[in-house]
């Protein structure tokens, strides 16, 4: 695609007021966007639908039924709100409900890639959030942070932009960090973990994913989205935080891989395979301390160190069954270096 690929994620918080869809804030965001339209190929990841419809079930308590209806309900009024204030910069948008499996399928990932940039070549932004009617409790995305990582990751966008309620990391005095060049522990404790009444994240699951988008090579500015122009600029750098990049050069298979796969098993391996891997060397028996979560063949995988530390990803092989201590096996290969992404 000839221009590159920004994805906005806006969460309930910053895009309702009571639980109402705000139409004043909507119209701000579709303004701010019109203008980054023809500059990038846009995806935006909207929350909403569960705090839009949420009123028209009865005595709401939040139970999964009833933010499955809720989603239901709230899901056209979103989408419906969108569309009559892109309308007039004529710009038109297409609904996306994704679903975990989406992104573990390899096939399934590549077909929705396709339809994006078929949305794409015609002028239409995609507007992308969970498929909370269908999705399956134990499969879902944590939240949108989440989905917004995995589409920018997995189609390669050179800009992630995270909207909150606040305007930015704050330090410990409530100043606006301006910009992280890693993300480490330091950075986590200054997240606070309450959520807003109606969203599902924090400032924790931004920095998460902030941290794992830029290490596969992605900008990230978590910025206010209800401040004046606050989108435009984030984008030019001018407010936010902005999560720099870390330098990248893994094929869009294992960013895939690395992101987007369904992880079903976890090995715990000792010092010496931790260091092979991270030298783009194979899995081998040897390595192997313990089988945390079994896995079958071909299916994704955590490696852990000694300390619980993620190491890396990988595609198995062989079943964890047959991973034996047996000095006979140590040479056995449960995952090639070429199915292994380091994190």
């Amino acid at each position: 695609m000839a221009k590159p690929i920004l994805v906005l994620k806006l969460g309930s918080a910053s895009i309702t007021t009571n639980g109402e869809i705000d139409e004043v804030i909507i119209a701000d965001i579709t303004k701010q966007v019109s203008q980054l339209a023809p500059n990038y190929h846009v995806i935006l990841v909207s929350s909403g639908a569960v705090a839009a419809g949420k009123k028209y079930i009865k005595n709401y308590k939040g139970k999964i039924s009833e933010r499955k209806a809720a989603a239901s309900i709230g899901n056209p009024l979103l989408l419906g709100t969108y569309s009559r204030h892109f309308l007039p910069y004529q710009i038109a948008i297409a609904q996306s409900l994704c679903e975990r499996q989406h992104f573990s399928n390899r096939k399934q990932f590549l077909q929705l890639k396709d339809t994006y940039e078929e949305l794409w070549k015609n002028g239409i932004i995609p507007i992308a959030n969970e498929n909370d009617v269908v999705s399956d409790v134990e499969l879902k995305f944590s939240d949108n942070d989440e989905l917004a990582t995995l589409l920018g990751v997995g189609f390669g966008a050179s800009l992630i932009l995270l909207g909150t309620s606040v305007p930015g990391v704050l330090d410990k005095n409530g100043e606006v960090i301006k910009q992280i060049d890693l993300i480490n522990n330091e950075v986590f404790s200054l997240a606070t973990r309450n959520t807003s009444d109606v969203g599902l994240g924090g400032m924790t699951s931004k920095l998460t994913f902030a941290n794992l988008a830029a290490t596969m090579g992605i900008k990230v500015v978590i910025f206010g989205a209800r401040s004046e122009d606050g989108i435009l600029n984030a984008v030019a750098g001018k407010a936010g935080t902005v999560c720099m990049p870390r330098s990248c050069s893994i094929s869009a298979r294992n960013k895939w891989l690395g992101s987007g796969s369904l992880v079903t098993g976890r090995l715990m391996i000792d010092k010496g395979a931790c260091e092979a891997v991270r030298k783009r060397k194979s899995l081998l028996a040897v390595g192997v301390k313990a089988v945390e979560e079994p896995f079958n063949a071909s299916e994704i995988f955590e490696l852990i160190d000694e300390e619980g530390n993620i190491v890396a990803v990988a595609k198995s092989k062989i079943p964890s069954s047959e991973i034996s201590k047996d000095a006979k096996q140590h040479n056995l290969e449960i995952a090639n270096a070429s199915d292994i992404v380091v994190l």
